[in-house]
Protein backbone atom coordinates (compact mmCIF):
# COMPACT_ATOMS: atom_id res chain seq x y z
CA UNK A 1 0.00 0.00 0.00
CA UNK A 2 1.12 3.79 -1.14
CA UNK A 3 2.18 6.01 2.00
CA UNK A 4 0.28 9.23 2.14
CA UNK A 5 3.38 10.42 4.39
CA UNK A 6 5.24 10.67 1.96
CA UNK A 7 4.05 14.16 0.80
CA UNK A 8 4.78 15.64 4.72
CA UNK A 9 1.90 17.55 6.50
CA UNK A 10 1.27 20.91 7.03
CA UNK A 11 -0.41 23.05 9.96
CA UNK A 12 -3.94 23.51 9.45
CA UNK A 13 -5.53 25.42 12.58
CA UNK A 14 -3.93 24.26 15.51
CA UNK A 15 -3.21 20.96 14.04
CA UNK A 16 -0.55 19.39 11.48
CA UNK A 17 -2.55 17.48 8.74
CA UNK A 18 -0.78 15.08 5.92
CA UNK A 19 -0.93 17.13 2.82
CA UNK A 20 -3.29 14.94 1.24
CA UNK A 21 -6.72 14.56 2.27
CA UNK A 22 -9.91 13.84 1.26
CA UNK A 23 -12.83 15.46 0.16
CA UNK A 24 -16.60 14.22 0.87
CA UNK A 25 -18.54 16.23 -1.60
CA UNK A 26 -19.21 13.32 -4.47
CA UNK A 27 -20.45 10.69 -1.34
CA UNK A 28 -24.06 12.49 -1.68
CA UNK A 29 -26.35 11.65 -4.81
CA UNK A 30 -25.85 13.46 -8.38
CA UNK A 31 -24.96 17.07 -8.43
CA UNK A 32 -24.30 16.62 -4.30
CA UNK A 33 -27.97 16.59 -3.80
CA UNK A 34 -29.91 13.31 -2.64
CA UNK A 35 -28.55 10.20 -1.43
CA UNK A 36 -25.69 8.40 -2.42
CA UNK A 37 -26.43 5.85 -5.28
CA UNK A 38 -24.81 3.08 -2.94
CA UNK A 39 -24.88 3.99 0.60
CA UNK A 40 -22.81 0.98 1.73
CA UNK A 41 -20.03 1.90 -0.64
CA UNK A 42 -20.01 5.47 0.22
CA UNK A 43 -19.42 4.21 3.95
CA UNK A 44 -16.69 1.64 2.76
CA UNK A 45 -14.91 4.62 1.32
CA UNK A 46 -14.76 6.90 4.08
CA UNK A 47 -13.67 4.14 6.32
CA UNK A 48 -10.87 2.85 3.53
CA UNK A 49 -10.03 7.06 3.51
CA UNK A 50 -8.80 6.84 7.48
CA UNK A 51 -7.75 3.52 7.18
CA UNK A 52 -4.85 5.02 4.84
CA UNK A 53 -3.84 7.28 7.09
CA UNK A 54 -6.07 10.29 5.62
CA UNK A 55 -6.18 12.71 8.93
CA UNK A 56 -8.21 15.53 6.93
CA UNK A 57 -11.51 15.26 5.50
CA UNK A 58 -13.47 18.41 3.86
CA UNK A 59 -16.84 17.84 4.23
CA UNK A 60 -20.35 20.40 4.60
CA UNK A 61 -23.90 19.93 5.72
CA UNK A 62 -25.44 21.77 2.33
CA UNK A 63 -23.77 18.48 0.83
CA UNK A 64 -26.82 16.35 0.63
CA UNK A 65 -28.09 18.74 2.38
CA UNK A 66 -27.21 16.73 5.55
CA UNK A 67 -26.44 13.84 4.24
CA UNK A 68 -22.97 13.32 3.68
CA UNK A 69 -22.31 14.58 7.36
CA UNK A 70 -24.72 11.97 8.31
CA UNK A 71 -22.83 9.00 6.36
CA UNK A 72 -19.26 10.86 8.07
CA UNK A 73 -20.61 10.22 11.17
CA UNK A 74 -21.88 6.73 10.66
CA UNK A 75 -18.96 5.70 8.73
CA UNK A 76 -16.55 7.02 11.45
CA UNK A 77 -17.20 7.81 14.84
CA UNK A 78 -16.40 7.83 17.49
CA UNK A 79 -13.66 9.72 15.22
CA UNK A 80 -9.64 8.91 15.97
CA UNK A 81 -8.41 11.63 17.79
CA UNK A 82 -6.09 12.69 14.72
CA UNK A 83 -8.65 13.33 12.74
CA UNK A 84 -9.43 16.55 11.42
CA UNK A 85 -13.17 17.71 9.71
CA UNK A 86 -13.46 20.34 8.09
CA UNK A 87 -16.73 21.92 7.12
CA UNK A 88 -17.96 24.88 5.63
CA UNK A 89 -21.28 27.37 5.59
CA UNK A 90 -22.80 29.98 3.77
CA UNK A 91 -24.73 28.23 1.04
CA UNK A 92 -28.23 26.45 1.11
CA UNK A 93 -29.82 23.74 -1.32
CA UNK A 94 -33.65 24.78 -2.47
CA UNK A 95 -36.13 21.61 -2.68
CA UNK A 96 -34.52 21.40 -6.61
CA UNK A 97 -30.85 21.70 -5.54
CA UNK A 98 -29.78 25.08 -6.28
CA UNK A 99 -27.07 26.73 -4.56
CA UNK A 100 -28.05 29.39 -2.82
CA UNK A 101 -26.38 32.66 -0.80
CA UNK A 102 -27.12 31.71 3.20
CA UNK A 103 -24.69 34.04 5.11
CA UNK A 104 -27.03 36.12 7.67
CA UNK A 105 -26.22 35.98 11.17
CA UNK A 106 -29.11 33.13 11.22
CA UNK A 107 -28.53 31.80 8.65
CA UNK A 108 -24.67 31.26 10.02
CA UNK A 109 -25.32 30.01 13.22
CA UNK A 110 -27.75 27.22 12.35
CA UNK A 111 -25.74 25.82 9.51
CA UNK A 112 -23.03 25.66 12.20
CA UNK A 113 -25.29 23.65 14.37
CA UNK A 114 -26.71 21.78 11.98
CA UNK A 115 -23.36 20.80 11.19
CA UNK A 116 -22.56 19.55 15.00
CA UNK A 117 -25.45 17.77 14.90
CA UNK A 118 -25.07 15.50 11.94
CA UNK A 119 -21.52 14.83 12.76
CA UNK A 120 -22.00 14.22 16.08
CA UNK A 121 -19.87 17.26 17.78
CA UNK A 122 -19.33 19.73 20.44
CA UNK A 123 -17.10 22.02 18.60
CA UNK A 124 -16.37 22.05 14.88
CA UNK A 125 -12.27 21.68 14.20
CA UNK A 126 -12.18 24.00 11.24
CA UNK A 127 -15.30 25.73 9.41
CA UNK A 128 -14.62 27.72 6.14
CA UNK A 129 -17.23 30.70 5.51
CA UNK A 130 -18.04 30.01 2.18
CA UNK A 131 -18.80 33.52 0.29
CA UNK A 132 -21.48 33.21 -2.35
CA UNK A 133 -21.70 36.75 -3.77
CA UNK A 134 -21.61 34.76 -7.09
CA UNK A 135 -22.18 31.47 -6.79
CA UNK A 136 -19.50 30.36 -9.68
CA UNK A 137 -16.66 31.88 -8.73
CA UNK A 138 -15.13 34.66 -5.96
CA UNK A 139 -17.09 38.43 -6.63
CA UNK A 140 -15.89 41.02 -4.26
CA UNK A 141 -18.03 42.50 -1.68
CA UNK A 142 -17.42 42.85 1.79
CA UNK A 143 -17.47 39.98 3.83
CA UNK A 144 -17.47 41.95 7.64
CA UNK A 145 -20.85 40.96 8.86
CA UNK A 146 -20.94 36.92 7.76
CA UNK A 147 -17.37 36.74 9.23
CA UNK A 148 -18.51 38.43 12.38
CA UNK A 149 -21.15 36.38 13.13
CA UNK A 150 -19.07 33.42 12.74
CA UNK A 151 -16.35 34.53 15.14
CA UNK A 152 -19.08 35.30 17.21
CA UNK A 153 -19.92 31.65 17.26
CA UNK A 154 -16.44 30.60 17.56
CA UNK A 155 -16.62 33.08 21.00
CA UNK A 156 -18.99 30.81 22.21
CA UNK A 157 -16.98 27.94 21.67
CA UNK A 158 -18.76 26.62 18.80
CA UNK A 159 -15.93 27.23 16.03
CA UNK A 160 -12.19 26.42 16.81
CA UNK A 161 -10.72 27.84 13.48
CA UNK A 162 -12.29 29.81 10.82
CA UNK A 163 -11.39 29.80 7.11
CA UNK A 164 -12.52 31.61 3.74
CA UNK A 165 -14.12 29.45 0.74
CA UNK A 166 -14.80 31.29 -2.85
CA UNK A 167 -12.97 34.74 -2.04
CA UNK A 168 -11.01 37.36 -3.79
CA UNK A 169 -7.56 38.07 -2.06
CA UNK A 170 -8.80 41.49 -1.19
CA UNK A 171 -11.38 39.68 0.75
CA UNK A 172 -8.56 37.68 2.51
CA UNK A 173 -6.59 40.66 3.31
CA UNK A 174 -10.27 41.99 4.74
CA UNK A 175 -10.76 38.88 6.52
CA UNK A 176 -6.95 38.49 8.02
CA UNK A 177 -7.73 42.35 9.36
CA UNK A 178 -10.88 40.50 11.52
CA UNK A 179 -9.67 37.08 12.91
CA UNK A 180 -6.86 34.65 12.46
CA UNK A 181 -7.75 33.30 9.22
CA UNK A 182 -7.41 29.25 9.41
CA UNK A 183 -7.17 28.52 5.37
CA UNK A 184 -8.72 29.52 2.13
CA UNK A 185 -10.40 26.93 -0.06
CA UNK A 186 -11.24 28.44 -3.80
CA UNK A 187 -10.90 26.92 -6.91
CA UNK A 188 -7.17 25.92 -8.21
CA UNK A 189 -5.55 22.93 -10.33
CA UNK A 190 -3.42 22.72 -12.99
CA UNK A 191 -5.68 24.73 -16.02
CA UNK A 192 -7.08 27.20 -13.59
CA UNK A 193 -4.06 29.06 -11.66
CA UNK A 194 -5.84 32.62 -10.87
CA UNK A 195 -4.32 32.18 -7.44
CA UNK A 196 -1.04 31.74 -8.12
CA UNK A 197 -0.26 35.24 -6.39
CA UNK A 198 -2.08 34.70 -3.40
CA UNK A 199 -0.96 30.96 -2.96
CA UNK A 200 2.78 32.52 -2.53
CA UNK A 201 1.33 35.12 -0.28
CA UNK A 202 -0.32 32.49 2.14
CA UNK A 203 2.89 30.48 2.53
CA UNK A 204 4.90 33.29 3.34
CA UNK A 205 2.56 33.66 6.26
CA UNK A 206 2.46 29.99 7.33
CA UNK A 207 -1.75 29.58 6.15
CA UNK A 208 -2.70 26.48 4.10
CA UNK A 209 -4.13 27.04 0.51
CA UNK A 210 -6.75 23.72 -0.41
CA UNK A 211 -7.98 23.87 -3.82
CA UNK A 212 -11.19 23.02 -4.74
CA UNK A 213 -11.92 21.24 -7.87
CA UNK A 214 -7.60 20.04 -7.49
CA UNK A 215 -8.83 17.61 -10.99
CA UNK A 216 -11.08 19.88 -12.49
CA UNK A 217 -13.88 19.10 -10.59
CA UNK A 218 -17.62 18.48 -13.08
CA UNK A 219 -15.23 19.46 -15.97
CA UNK A 220 -12.06 16.90 -15.46
CA UNK A 221 -8.63 18.25 -16.94
CA UNK A 222 -8.11 17.41 -20.41
CA UNK A 223 -4.72 18.21 -21.90
CA UNK A 224 -2.38 16.72 -24.31
CA UNK A 225 0.31 17.79 -22.43
CA UNK A 226 -0.76 16.15 -18.96
CA UNK A 227 -1.60 12.81 -21.05
CA UNK A 228 1.67 12.66 -22.20
CA UNK A 229 3.56 13.27 -19.02
CA UNK A 230 1.35 10.74 -16.83
CA UNK A 231 2.03 8.19 -20.08
CA UNK A 232 6.05 8.85 -19.50
CA UNK A 233 5.79 7.99 -16.00
CA UNK A 234 3.51 5.34 -16.02
CA UNK A 235 0.81 7.29 -13.93
CA UNK A 236 -2.73 8.22 -14.53
CA UNK A 237 -3.22 12.16 -15.56
CA UNK A 238 -5.52 12.77 -12.75
CA UNK A 239 -2.05 11.43 -10.41
CA UNK A 240 0.02 13.82 -11.87
CA UNK A 241 -2.41 16.32 -11.48
CA UNK A 242 -2.50 16.16 -8.37
CA UNK A 243 1.73 15.75 -7.49
CA UNK A 244 1.96 18.53 -9.38
CA UNK A 245 -0.17 20.93 -6.47
CA UNK A 246 1.58 18.80 -4.15
CA UNK A 247 5.10 20.12 -5.79
CA UNK A 248 3.85 23.21 -6.36
CA UNK A 249 3.57 24.99 -3.29
CA UNK A 250 4.18 23.39 0.45
CA UNK A 251 1.27 24.84 2.00
CA UNK A 252 -1.13 23.43 -0.71
CA UNK A 253 -3.33 20.18 0.83
CA UNK A 254 -5.09 18.01 -1.21
CA UNK A 255 -8.80 17.17 -0.63
CA UNK A 256 -9.46 15.08 -3.76
CA UNK A 257 -12.76 13.85 -3.68
CA UNK A 258 -14.41 9.94 -4.97
CA UNK A 259 -17.06 8.14 -4.04
CA UNK A 260 -15.26 4.98 -5.29
CA UNK A 261 -12.60 2.64 -3.18
CA UNK A 262 -10.44 2.44 -6.34
CA UNK A 263 -10.26 5.76 -6.98
CA UNK A 264 -9.44 7.13 -3.59
CA UNK A 265 -6.51 4.64 -4.08
CA UNK A 266 -5.19 5.90 -7.38
CA UNK A 267 -5.83 9.32 -5.43
CA UNK A 268 -3.46 8.40 -2.68
CA UNK A 269 -0.70 7.28 -5.12
CA UNK A 270 -0.09 10.22 -6.27
CA UNK A 271 1.78 11.12 -2.63
CA UNK A 272 4.59 8.91 -3.84
CA UNK A 273 5.26 9.86 -7.80
CA UNK A 274 8.43 12.23 -8.26
CA UNK A 275 7.92 14.40 -11.29
CA UNK A 276 11.48 14.98 -12.75
CA UNK A 277 12.07 19.08 -13.53
CA UNK A 278 10.89 19.00 -16.96
CA UNK A 279 7.62 17.40 -16.44
CA UNK A 280 7.17 20.41 -13.87
CA UNK A 281 8.22 22.89 -16.74
CA UNK A 282 5.83 21.32 -19.45
CA UNK A 283 2.78 20.67 -17.03
CA UNK A 284 3.83 24.55 -15.25
CA UNK A 285 2.85 25.77 -18.91
CA UNK A 286 -0.68 24.45 -19.10
CA UNK A 287 -1.72 27.33 -17.02
CA UNK A 288 -0.25 29.77 -18.68
CA UNK A 289 -1.00 29.31 -21.87
CA UNK A 290 -3.09 31.36 -23.29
Amino acid sequence: MTSIDQAGTFQLGSRPVKRLGYGAMQLAGPGVFGPPRDRDAALAVLRAAVAAGVDHIDTSDFYGPHITNQLIREALAPYPANLTLVTKIGARRDDKGAWLPAFSAAELTQAVHDNLRNLGLDALEVVNLRIMFDVHGPAEGSIEAPLTALAELQRHGLVRHIGLSNVTPTQVAEGRRLCAIACVQNQYNLAHRGDDALIDALAGDGIPYVPSFPLGGFSPLQSSTLSGVAERLGATPMQVALAWLLRRSPNILLIPGTSSAAHLRENLAAADLVLPADAMAALDGIGTAA
